[in-house]
């Protein structure tokens, strides 16, 4: 994982490392951290795309202000990753276009 080890103004209280996957691939980050830092400390970069372009969107604002954001997190379409906290075992993949809420006969 690919981030800032130790900083000489910040302390970093991180929980305990556990496992998560993206699209299918197993990757890990540390529990309670946002779900957005865990996929950049993996090297993802891109989380979505948008519905008309497909232009690629990412880690923005890191406030929940804007939707670039946005993935699917177990199964649930637009969630802010960036303010979303990691727990062991999630399910988070690439949202493409404005995501949809899965029909009752899925």
């Amino acid at each position: 994982m690919d981030l800032i080890g130790e900083h000489p103004i910040l302390d970093f209280r991180r929980g305990e490392r556990v496992a998560f996957f993206f699209d299918g691939r197993q990757m890990e980050g540390y529990e309670g951290e946002p779900i957005a830092m865990a996929l950049h400390g993996n090297g993802v970069r891109v989380y979505r795309e948008t519905e008309e372009m497909r232009r690629p969107r990412g880690f923005f604002c890191a406030i929940g202000k804007c939707s670039s954001c946005f993935m699917v997190v177990d199964g649930v379409p637009n969630v802010r990753t960036c303010i979303t906290p990691l727990r062991a075992g999630m399910k988070v993949e690439t949202q493409f276009g404005n995501g949809r809420v899965p029909d009752a006969g899925e």
